[in-house]
């Protein structure tokens, strides 16, 4: 019997934060039925910042996993070999474009898709959300929000920080008025999307007050849907 194709996208905070909440942490852990599964840290988008990596590791050690995590900057071991180990796949936040370009340049993004075919839990954290999706609401470029296409693993778009940082709202509206975006998921810090062989699961909230929003466009008005919610 096949696995479920997975993918679990946060808005933003988790273990990159406080290594010591750790409830979306333990929900992505509960989803595959192995004792102690392999999960592999790609923290490619943040340069690979040592503390990000070490709060990874002080995160999961302590739950019912074993950690392991991929660098590009230093000698890289055989991707394809962490990739087979790995039950679930972790990415990080930061620069989506610099990421998106290291992968392509390796071939890490033909080994996520033929992972996440195989029924490997794919999920991260804003960088690390957006990427699955068709489009990203991305601040890679300095000067202000832009849309970016990602790998398309999901369909729609995706904007994490949704009410994290004040000109999200604002940037996701006025670029799907001008067609530069697509119907989609916006994301709070604090709360996650979980999808099933492509199709949405139920939407997730480990801070208070944090909510998923699915937003598209009808007669040039954008649409704000607020999911039902689980909290964690």
């Amino acid at each position: 019997m096949l696995e479920d194709r997975q993918i679990i996208a946060i808005g933003g905070g988790g273990f990159g934060r406080n290594p010591k909440h750790n409830k979306i942490e333990k929900y992505i852990l509960s989803q595959i039925d192995k004792a102690k599964p392999n999960i592999l840290f790609i923290p490619t988008a943040s340069g690979e910042d040592k503390n990000y990596i070490i709060n990874f590791y002080s995160c999961f050690s302590k739950l019912e996993c074993s950690p392991d995590h991929i660098i590009f900057f230093q000698r890289t071991l055989r991707l394809d070999s962490l990739i087979n180990k790995a039950d679930i796949i972790y990415v990080g936040g930061g620069n989506t474009k610099s990421m998106l370009a290291v992968w392509r340049e390796w071939k890490l993004d033909i080994l996520l898709k033929k992972a996440y075919l195989k029924g490997k839990i794919l999920c991260g954290v804003s960088a690390g959300a957006i990427c699955w999706f068709e489009q990203g609401v991305t601040d890679s470029w300095a000067s202000n929000l832009n849309s970016m296409q990602c790998l398309g693993f999901i369909d729609g778009m995706c904007c994490p920080h949704y009410q994290e940082e004040k000109e999200r709202r604002p940037s996701v509206h006025k670029m799907m008025k001008e067609d530069k975006l697509i119907s989609g998921w916006s994301i709070d810090g604090g709360a996650a999307v979980h999808f099933k062989n492509e199709n949405y699961h139920k939407s997730l909230r480990f801070y208070d007050n944090s909510n998923v929003y699915f937003v598209s466009k009808s007669d040039k008005k954008v649409i704000e849907k607020k999911q039902e919610i689980t909290q964690l």
